[in-house]
């Protein structure tokens, strides 16, 4: 069988290799905050305070990822090739993942964190146009929704047992007779890196590249392959670029809880806990929902999900700026998640109805850039606005996703074709049909 509950094999493996990839990828987001506040770490903060250069280590992944992917995305559209890339970008962090228990300065971190941004430019990009070549018409959303799931699963495991391996150090292993003791640092960079070599044998033994030619993209996109307006169309605006704008807002949207802790905590009167609780109730919310949703837009449309998706961002988004009870919170936060889950897997299967064969590194790339940003910039941005008041934040990101909607609405049209064959067989397909991904 090539497909299992009409998800592609490959997706199901490529998927597993980005959730053990985002389990030590995602490590760092609670180890390296506290690793800069060790005794291990000393030198120069380049004028900036702790909590600063912290902040700044933590957002150099997608500060130089999220520029760098249409590059990376159109490169391997020109080559044809999709999996030499990935290959390169685990690599990339499994040495990161390594070099971290030799760091030993401020700047040292900084290096090692723009090299996985480096890696991440490599990686998310080829992915998700992997899946999408994989896919078909009917059963991108799936493919989709399947393949975002996993990762996320990884991304929310990740903080959670990073805190509990440095938590639990030091270690004392004895080796073939020999004593070695590892700090609970050593031992969370040693199983960041770990996960990435599982990655890569995944890739590297699991996944074969499609059956596309290389090609030059259209050139109207400039070095990045991006189009702004609809040259085509309609339309201001092209489709593609469009659903990157509501993407980049969604993004933003989601991200401006993350760096208000404090304020939160304070307004609802309640501890850290509760806060975790509150920031994983939107990641539960999308591994549960990525999944079906995405193999419903394979019947019922794309558009409609995103759209539907976009309206509801606005109350669940501006809710948070002014509920006053926790538990309140926590169904805001994973209302919102709902809302996600309906906006950016359907969103990337429209992007693949809209790419050509040979195209979808350049066209995806659109959306995981612009989503890069948004969870860079939506931290940034509540930092600033919350000494306005605490709802600002909220207010503003809320205002963003209803001038999202209004592009859904009035930029964005449906591609798929309802009234054709339905989504493909979850069961054998004939070897005629098969790519040489089967081989």
């Amino acid at each position: 069988m090539r497909r299992l509950f009409g998800v592609d094999r490959q997706v199901l493996a490529l998927a597993l290799a980005r959730m053990a990839e985002s389990v030590g990828n995602s490590f760092l987001i609670v180890v390296l905050p506290l690793f800069i506040g060790s005794e291990f770490v000393t030198g120069s903060t380049f004028g900036l305070t702790e909590v600063a250069i912290t902040g700044v280590v933590l957002a150099l992944f997608g500060l130089v990822n999220s520029p760098l992917q249409p590059f990376t995305g159109r490169l391997s559209d020109r080559t044809g090739r999709r999996k030499i890339f990935v290959l390169a970008g685990l690599v990339l962090i499994a040495v990161s993942g390594i070099s971290y228990s030799f760091a030993t300065k401020y700047w040292h971190l900084v290096g090692l964190r723009t090299l996985q941004g480096i890696a991440g430019a490599l990686i998310i990009p080829t992915t998700v146009a992997l899946v999408n070549d994989l896919a078909d018409d009917g059963n991108r959303g799936g493919n989709m929704g399947t393949y975002n799931t996993f990762r996320l699963v990884g991304f929310g495991v990740g903080p959670i047992a990073g805190g509990a391996v440095v938590g639990a150090g030091p270690y004392s292993l004895d080796l073939a007779g020999l004593s070695v003791a590892l700090t609970g640092f050593d031992a969370a960079f040693y199983f960041a890196a770990s996960t990435a070599v599982v990655s890569f044998l995944l890739v590297l033994f699991t996944i074969h590249d499609p059956d596309i030619e290389p090609t030059e993209p259209d050139p109207d996109g400039g070095s990045t392959g991006i189009q702004v307006f609809d040259h085509g169309g309609d339309h201001l605006l092209d489709p593609v670029f469009a659903l990157g704008v509501v993407s980049f807002f969604m993004a933003l949207g989601i991200a401006v809880f993350a760096t208000l802790g404090s304020p939160v905590n304070e307004r609802l009167g309640q501890g850290e806990l509760m806060f975790g609780l509150q920031f994983a109730a939107f990641v539960l919310a999308q591994i549960l929902l990525q999944a079906p949703i995405g193999r419903a837009t394979d019947f019922y449309g794309r558009r409609r999900f995103i759209l539907l998706g976009t309206v509801l961002l606005v109350p669940t988004t501006l809710a948070q700026g002014f509920v006053l009870d926790p538990w309140l919170m926590v169904a805001a936060r994973f209302s919102q998640g709902v809302a996600g889950a309906m906006v950016f897997a359907p969103a990337l299967a429209l992007a693949g109805d809209l790419a050509s064969p040979d195209g979808s590194g350049s066209t995806l790339s659109v959306l995981t850039m612009a989503f890069g940003f948004g969870v860079a910039a939506g931290p940034l941005l509540s930092g600033f606005l919350v000494a306005y008041g605490f709802a600002v934040p909220f207010v503003f990101a809320a205002t963003l996703a209803a001038v999202g909607a209004v592009i859904v609405a009035t930029q964005v049209e449906e591609v798929l074709d309802l009234d054709g064959p339905g989504p493909a067989d979850t069961g054998d397909v004939s070897p005629d049909s098969t790519t040489n991904a089967d081989d």
